[in-house]
C-alpha cells in the first residue's frame, strides 16, 4: 500500500503542474491579444486625432479661435 502514496501523489503532481502550465499558457495568450489590442487602439486615437487636426485646419478654426482671443483682449483693454 505504501507504493500507492507517492505514485498517487507523483501523479497528482504530475496533473497539478500540467494544469498550472495550461493556465500560464493562456494567461500569456490572453494578455499578449489585450496588449496588442491598446496598441491599435492608440493608433486610432492618433489617427482620429491627426485628422480632427486637419479638419481644423481646413475650416480655419484655428484662425477664428486667435481672431475671438484678440477681440476679447482688446475689448477689455
Amino acid at each position: 500500500m505504501s507504493d500507492k502514496g507517492p505514485k498517487s501523489s507523483q501523479d497528482l503532481t504530475v496533473v497539478v503542474h500540467a494544469l498550472l502550465q495550461h493556465m500560464q499558457d493562456k494567461f500569456q495568450t490572453m494578455s499578449d491579444q489585450i496588449i496588442g489590442r491598446i496598441d491599435e487602439m492608440s493608433t486610432r486615437i492618433d489617427d482620429l486625432e491627426n485628422n480632427i487636426s486637419d479638419l481644423m485646419n481646413q475650416a480655419g478654426v484655428e484662425e477664428i479661435e486667435e481672431e475671438i482671443k484678440v477681440t476679447e483682449t482688446s475689448g477689455t483693454a
